[in-house]
């Protein structure tokens, strides 16, 4: 006998319990990557069968939060690729992007240390560190950052630098909405500190203005 289809109303369920297991366990591992399934299940309002029965286990919520955040990461990655740019530019640019998922890149780096392996963790933020370290090739050749440090290397200090600050302002030690923390990032690749402020406030400004132009064109389009 053929099985019947799930009704689409079981299936949209299911669906929105699972993205909102994910939602919540991506704020309780970025909160102590050590959460227990049980956690996540009362932090999320359901039983542990029902996170049990999108997830088989710990791993495998643990995978999929990780890919997640892996396909956010991507996402900024794609949005700050601007080769045309000056290095510094596209270095700042950069740092501002990968800001806005700041919480999912930690909440990697913390799994690593813990389940998923340095390895995976590597794997998933691979194109992250190639996008800086592109940029930072670019630069020293160019001139604009200092050479006395390999850009692989510097790329790997400059994401330490960044999630430390990231963790400074979770802990409440610090306010930032990612301008000074590009603006450390550039200093730190050897862009001088008054050249680093006005390229933050340069692209600051752009990026004000193109937000306000999508914003009319949207408004147009609707109006229409």
């Amino acid at each position: 006998m053929a099985t019947t289809a799930a009704p689409e109303p079981s299936r949209r369920n299911a669906r929105a319990n699972r993205e909102r297991i994910l939602a919540v366990a991506r704020q309780e591992l970025g909160k102590n990557p050590d959460a227990t399934i049980e956690e996540i299940a009362q932090a999320t309002g359901v039983v542990r069968r029902t996170v049990f029965g999108h997830f088989p286990g710990r791993l495998a919520l643990l995978e999929a939060v990780a890919e997640e955040a892996s396909q956010s990461v991507r996402e900024a990655v794609e949005r700050a690729d601007t080769p045309s740019e000056p290095p510094e530019r596209a270095l700042a640019r950069f740092v501002l992007a990968i800001w806005t998922v700041g919480d999912r890149y930690r909440m990697l780096i913390g799994l690593a240390r813990r389940d998923l392996g340095a390895e995976r963790v590597s794997e998933v933020l691979a194109p992250a560190r190639e996008a800086v370290t592109a940029i930072l090739e670019r630069g020293q050749s160019y001139g604009a950052f200092h050479t006395n440090v390999p850009p692989p290397v510097l790329s790997s200090a400059l994401e330490a630098l960044c999630l430390a600050l990231l963790e400074s302002v979770n802990s409440g030690a610090w306010q930032d909405d990612g301008t000074a923390t590009a603006i450390a990032a550039l200093t730190a690749a050897g862009v001088p500190a008054g050249r680093a402020e006005a390229e933050l406030r340069e692209l600051s400004a752009l990026l004000a203005s193109r937000r306000t132009e999508t914003a009319v064109a949207s408004s147009a389009t609707e109006a229409g």
